[in-house]
């Protein structure tokens, strides 16, 4: 029983709600603490991914998917940046 719950605590550390997105034929991907300096892009707009914080909340007590949501997976990619300028 012990192996088994380790084995799904380790699937469901896989399995997050954030969701990679396609913007003007390039695939952005979501990102978390340890890896936004590297996966976020100042031309795309992201919003908290609100699936990933309910899991992360009912999963708390596993403590590797909070940390993995928290991690590298709690902003997702919305949309582009507008570049209008007002005068």
């Amino acid at each position: 029983m012990r192996k088994f719950l380790i084995i799904f605590a380790l699937a469901l550390s896989l399995i997050s709600c954030g969701n990679d997105k396609t913007i003007d034929n390039k695939n952005y991907q979501t990102f978390g603490i340890v890896n936004q300096d590297i996966a976020r892009d100042p031309n795309i707009v992201y919003e908290i991914s609100a699936g990933s914080v309910i899991w992360g909340i009912i999963l708390s007590e596993t403590i590797i998917v909070p940390v993995y949501i928290i991690g590298w997976d709690l902003w997702q990619p919305v949309r582009a940046k507008s570049t209008t300028v007002t005068n």
